[in-house]
């Protein structure tokens, strides 16, 4: 199985620069790619990894500046860039801003990567270009490296080893037959079935009130200015720290729940729709912009599609099977008597059924309907359709069985 390792860095200083400017380069040859990919798209062809790689080594006799970095990790932007068009389309794939996009690049080449470890504390690794970088002993590789990436958050350097640390997906759930749904909200982050309430603070109010005070300061600098690039990496501190601990938060209960239940059943939300601006157009604005903004703020503050990350990934240590069901209606359906009426929900918290009189809170009944929804999605056999079912549900992003 492979896994992913990520340790802080604690570069030189010219091993820091050496790193944005490899950084940089990658970010040129991938604009400098999809431009091309986007020009020969507008002409009707197709241009897709092997030419490109075969120009960029073209390119660097032409370019000594394009020698500065390790030339498999250019080779890797391509194959990204490349992935990235035949997975979303070429003219759907996004530019890497120089003042948004965040630094990093990927050595492929695993056996080139050498592992020592130093102390208690710290270890060091030799990179291609780099040499020997020294890191934050902070857990054990636990496995074979297959490749690094080294990136950049908040103002810090980190390297990520891709591990296989020889483990297989369990073929059954040490504990079969349990099963529970997740609902996902924006006053609790995610209620199962059970009764459980998982939520945590992810910012603490003086960070809030900092953040705020830092954005009225950024609104009055001038852009490109020493000082605004100052603010901006304050501003970014406070934001990764929320990050790691969104992150640490989704890891933490999807280990608890897949650990526990042998089927887990999410809503197939698509958090990206439901995020979107309602803005509109000039001439046809939007209605309850603000009140849409607030709403997509307090969406992507519990990190819905983290969690299901999250999920999937521990799903393959533990056996769980992930399903995902139709959420129509599911909040305002009876658990117990299968009534649906938009007035049984009370509140957000209270659901009262109109038909039969049960009570319970909105959120632990809506992950009961879930629940049920998932029990009743077969495994395996024919569902009576002119096809037969695959054994288990596609998951979205993959492409693959969950």
């Amino acid at each position: 199985m492979l896994s992913g390792r990520r340790y802080r860095l604690e570069l030189t200083t010219e091993q820091a620069e050496l790193c944005q400017e490899i950084g940089d380069i990658c970010r040129a040859v991938w604009n400098t790619a999809l431009e091309q990919r986007r020009e020969y798209r507008r002409r009707g062809a197709w241009m897709n990894y092997v030419p490109q790689a075969a120009e960029l080594a073209e390119a660097k006799r032409e370019h000594p500046w394009l020698k500065t970095a390790p030339s498999h990790a250019l080779q890797q932007t391509l194959r990204d860039l490349d992935r990235a068009c035949r997975e979303h389309g070429t003219f759907k794939v996004q530019w890497r801003s120089k003042a948004r996009w965040s630094p990093s690049f990927r050595f492929p080449a695993g056996n080139l990567i050498r592992v020592e470890r130093l102390g208690r504390k710290w270890g060091r690794a030799k990179l291609p270009k780099l040499g020997w970088v020294r890191f934050r002993w902070s857990r054990p590789l636990g496995g074979e490296i297959r490749s690094a990436t080294v990136s950049r958050r908040g103002g810090q350097w980190f390297v990520s080893f891709l591990v296989d640390d020889s483990r297989q997906t369990p073929d059954k759930h040490a504990m079969p037959g349990t099963a529970v749904g997740i609902d996902r909200g924006v006053m609790v982050a995610a209620v199962t079935s059970d009764g459980t309430f998982h939520d945590r603070q992810f910012i603490t109010p003086g960070e809030r009130a900092r953040y705020r005070r830092l954005q009225q300061k950024l609104a009055r600098q001038k852009k490109g200015s020493a000082n605004r690039r100052k603010t901006i990496a304050a501003m970014g501190r406070i934001t990764t720290r929320v990050t790691d601990r969104r992150a640490d938060f989704c890891a933490y209960t999807a280990n608890r729940i897949t650990a526990r239940n042998a089927l887990v059943v999410l809503e197939d939300l698509r958090t990206r729709n439901m995020t979107a601006s309602a803005s509109g157009t000039p001439d046809q604005p939007g209605c309850g912009v603000r009140q849409k903004a607030g709403l997509n703020r307090a969406i992507l503050d519990k990190g819905w599609h983290r969690l299901e990350l999250a999920l999937r990934n521990a799903a393959r240590c533990t056996g769980s099977r992930i399903v995902v069901v139709n959420p129509a209606y599911t909040s305002q359906t009876c658990n117990r008597c299968g009534h649906v009426d938009a007035r049984s929900r009370k509140s957000q918290a209270v659901f009262a059924c109109t038909a039969c009189g049960h009570r319970d809170h909105a959120d632990v009944n809506a992950a009961k309907n879930q629940r049920d929804a998932g029990l009743a999605f077969p495994a395996c056999g024919d569902l009576g359709t002119s096809r037969s079912a695959k054994q288990e549900p596609v998951s979205r992003a993959t492409g693959r069985n969950t």
